[in-house]
């Protein structure tokens, strides 16, 4: 892509009968957007026409069959249309077979072109797991279906807030199998992902605390030997590589500190570890990146939200940031491109 020209985001509505459609309505109707990037829509013109109906929005689309046919300008939506998504297939709301297969095509889409460097970053709307199962696709969420799309070899889930942002050495997993996972390969691949993450970020020199996995950090042994034989070995050896890596943090207070600016990233043991305090601080305005893919994807980081889809009161706060987060990604790999163009030069 031309790094002069504003990004050109994908931007996938999500499962057609929850929050996603008005969710980037809404989104769009902000026209900083536009002046920030071209926001290319991939759903279904029903769909969004339905959304724009309980928004009260006057949807003016324009409809491509590729993305460099669109305007990008404020009040005209940008769209790819898959026409895969009869509303009277799909009630508001409810889970789905037809809203979930359509969701994952959305999203094969998105990844296919920024795989071809048709666009710079996919930003996606929530999926619901029932309903894409429902819909054929035996899937866990976003990163698993674009590890494959991709040929991916390993993928993070990184947690991105205002103020925080939070790497897992597991997500979704057993709590015995999440202890269990707590290796000194395996958290040494995740600090070394952290700081690799930051860096894409745009942060030159991360500042990565580690989470201890008992309470205090098993306090010297006193509560469990986890820290010492498999989480210590992984932070010196990530230390020798010249990276910026704590001891091992009591759990209850490393979030905080770093809020705070005493680092730059955290590494949670497991999915609850990280996730709650997220969601805690960030739950309107949290980012979720699919981080170790050949390409920029970020997320909100909520679901489908049933009981509310429908009744326009959706909040947008998480899309935005969503948007923030993947243009960051796309600048700072922008910087890096230059700077290896320089030191070639």
């Amino acid at each position: 892509m031309n790094g002069a020209a504003r990004p050109l985001l994908a931007i996938t509505i999500g499962d057609p009968a929850g929050i996603g459609p008005e969710v980037v309505l809404k989104t769009l109707a902000h026209e900083d957007v536009f002046a920030r990037c071209r926001p290319l829509v991939i759903g279904d013109r029903r769909i969004l026409d339905r959304a724009a109906g309980w928004l009260g929005l006057a949807l003016d689309l324009d409809v491509v069959r590729e993305p460099a046919q669109g305007a990008y300008a404020p009040g005209r939506l940008t769209l790819l249309d898959l026409e895969n998504a009869p509303p009277e297939d799909i009630p508001i709301g409810e889970v789905s077979a037809a809203a979930g297969a359509a969701a994952v095509e959305y999203v094969f889409r998105a990844c296919d072109l920024a795989l071809a460097g048709a666009v710079d970053a996919v930003v996606t709307a929530p999926l619901n797991k029932a309903a894409m199962h429902r819909g054929g696709y035996d899937y866990a969420g976003h990163t698993e279906l674009l590890t494959e799309r991709t040929d991916a070899t390993r993928v993070s889930m990184l947690l991105v807030g205002p103020n925080l942002r939070i790497v897992h050495v597991s997500t979704h997993v057993a709590l015995d199998e999440a202890i269990a996972r707590v290796t000194p390969k395996r958290v040494g691949d995740v600090i070394q992902i952290a700081h690799d993450a930051c860096r894409a970020l745009g942060i030159a020199r991360p500042r990565i605390a580690v989470a201890g996995l008992n309470p205090h950090a098993s306090e010297g042994g006193l509560f469990g030997n986890e820290e010492s034989l498999r989480i210590e070995p992984a932070i010196r050896a990530a230390r020798e590589r010249g990276l910026d890596v704590s001891d091992p943090q009591p759990p209850d207070t490393v979030f905080l500190r770093a809020t705070k600016g005493a680092y730059d990233i955290v590494v949670a043991q497991y999915h609850d570890q990280g996730h709650i305090p997220m969601k805690l601080l960030a739950f309107d305005s949290g980012v979720n990146v699919s981080y170790g893919l050949p390409i920029i994807r970020t997320s909100v980081d909520h679901g489908t939200a049933f009981d509310i889809a429908g009744q326009g009161i959706a909040s947008e706060s998480s899309m935005l940031a969503a948007i923030d987060v993947a243009l960051q990604m796309v600048h700072a790999r922008e910087k890096d491109e230059d700077d290896d163009n320089d030191a070639s030069a």
